[in-house]
């Protein structure tokens, strides 16, 4: 579980261990105390790792494979934003949130089956955005980034070994740490766009996740389900 220390990645986790899983807890190392904390709490592990290092998919493969041997569940929450119109915006932003939200997804995906590290029946779920569906003013690379991964997990999904599946949910606006640093206007706008004119919980999304991680849900591959409240947005 990528991005558990807070926010849909920390409840995600929370409602995995309630459903049985030990759950392998991984943020960057800011977030360190946090994690470990959380984790133990949980009975889970902690990988303190910055994904957008270097060598960080083979050091944290090599990890999990020494440690866990075969994976059953990869949930994919990471993610980061960088908002800026596109004439403001910088290079260096552009690639930070296309490396982190999408590339890096592919990298440990692909790196996972060529080491043969997930199991037969294993499930991967990606988290998405409605961003990445409907477009979000100031934020074409992260909508670019949601998009791809969108598209990304359709076309895995026709790749994968039989029995392994890859989903992905898409948040409308969820109450989180990140989502509070957003402008009020932008927020209450976010809240009112549904059927239910409020924001999200990380648990709303949390129970998709976790269904989508059960072997229950082997009828449902390639999708992206949206966690909206029947938002407006990409209608």
């Amino acid at each position: 579980m990528t991005g558990a220390a807070f926010g849909i990645g920390s409840e995600t986790a929370r409602v995995l261990a309630r459903d049985g899983a030990v759950v392998v807890c991984l943020d960057i190392p800011a977030n360190q105390a946090a994690l470990t904390q959380f984790a133990s709490n949980i009975g889970g592990h902690a990988i303190a790792l910055d994904l957008m290092a270097d060598n960080a998919v083979n050091e944290l493969i090599q990890t999990l494979t020494s440690q866990l041997g075969v994976l059953d569940i990869v949930i994919h929450n990471a993610g980061i934003t960088r908002d800026k119109t596109l004439r403001k915006m910088s290079a260096e932003q552009w690639d930070a949130v296309m490396h982190l939200n999408l590339e890096k997804i592919i990298s440990i995906n692909q790196a996972l089956l060529e080491k043969g590290a997930l199991n037969r029946d294993a499930r991967i779920v990606g988290v998405s955005s409605i961003s990445g569906i409907a477009g979000n003013f100031g934020q074409t690379n992260y909508a670019c980034s949601k998009g791809g991964l969108a598209g990304y997990t359709r076309a895995l999904s026709k790749e994968l070994p039989n029995g392994i599946t890859v989903n992905a949910v898409a948040p409308g606006f969820i109450e989180t740490r990140m989502t509070s640093k957003v402008p009020l206007i932008a927020r209450e706008m976010g809240r009112r766009s549904n059927a239910f004119s409020q924001g999200g919980l990380p648990l709303d999304v949390a129970e998709v996740i976790a269904y989508l991680s059960q072997p229950a849900s082997q009828s449902l591959n390639g999708n992206v389900l949206r966690v909206c409240g029947q938002s407006l947005l990409g209608r």
